[in-house]
């Protein structure tokens, strides 16, 4: 399995302006030969001059951006393609100053491109088959005790299917009322769930699926095929890349890094590279938001 490499050069070549960003959003949410849904003739839309807009000549429009994080942003196209290549090539994500350095825009400007892209990266995975279950408190070091019970700290529940994706979500606590709803939305019942000894996983058989746990309490990390190693190397994974790139980030926008770190585990063995991922989730096509009155028909 040949897993295709998308390098700068790659890059620049392909998108050299914002013509040719706006022309690739064009084609993934329209398609190469666009229909008009008034005329009915294909492959007649063309840009329209100065506007992110392009114009069939019975005077149908259609605006590639509508509805996307990229609608009616006044930063250039190409600069928010180039802080997707940026966020999709990288290991442990990018830090808004870094993205503030290359585009030498200002550090607002980077701050809401990367959270507004790292909303984009949110993906829903139904997981099954073999799972395992954990929790992971982040918030940098703190005086008192350590891990689960620590203070001062966000606490993010996370599953992940063996040789598969994961998923995690930021919860105020882990009681069962927390833990049950993430469970049920995220993985298929019947599968097998892994987990530690934790008071809050005694209900998962009673919810339709397998269980079984280890005892870290007595230093049982593995028993056969029981344990949750595959969570704790995500765990360490994300830890590593918020100290790293990030140095600290509040748990208000967690969430927001979390999904960007899921994405990124999510397509490590993908062929596609993650920046067709990515550009995909910009652009599902589902409506016009340009036309005249007498013409109100989706575009499909």
């Amino acid at each position: 399995m040949k897993i295709t490499k998308f390098t700068i050069k790659d890059f620049i070549k392909r998108f050299p302006n914002d013509e040719s960003c706006l022309a690739e959003l064009f084609e993934l949410r329209f398609g190469h030969k666009a229909k008009c849904p008034r005329c009915n003739r294909r492959g007649m839309f063309k840009k329209r001059l100065s506007r992110r807009q392009y114009v069939c000549p019975c005077g149908f429009e259609v605006a590639p951006t509508a509805g996307t994080i990229l609608h009616k942003s006044p930063t250039p196209l190409r600069d928010w393609f180039f802080v997707m290549y940026m966020l999709t090539t990288t290991r442990n994500g990018v830090s808004a100053k870094e993205v503030q350095r290359q585009l030498g825009c200002t550090y607002k400007t980077a701050w809401r491109m990367c959270h507004q892209l790292r909303k984009a990266m949110d993906s829903n995975t139904l997981l099954n088959g073999v799972i395992e279950i954990d929790d992971a408190y982040i918030g940098g070091k703190h005086k008192g005790r350590r891990g689960r019970g620590a203070a001062g700290k966000t606490i993010v529940v996370g599953a992940i299917q063996r040789y598969g994706s994961a998923v995690a979500k930021v919860v105020p606590n882990l009681k069962r009322d927390q833990i049950k709803p993430f469970i049920n939305s995220n993985i298929k019942k019947g599968a097998m769930i892994y987990t530690d000894e934790m008071m809050g996983y005694r209900f998962i058989p009673k919810d339709g699926y397998q269980h079984d746990s280890v005892t870290h309490a007595a230093k049982e990390y593995v028993r056969g095929k029981v344990h949750t190693n595959s969570i704790e190397g995500f765990w360490s994974h994300l830890k590593r890349g918020i100290k790293g790139t990030h140095i600290w980030v509040s748990g208000k926008h967690l969430q927001k890094y979390t999904d960007e770190f899921s994405f990124r585990y999510n397509q490590r063995a993908s062929t596609i590279p993650m920046f067709e991922r990515l550009l995909l989730h910009l652009s599902k096509p589902y409506a016009v938001v340009s036309q005249k009155p007498e013409a109100k028909t989706l575009f499909s």
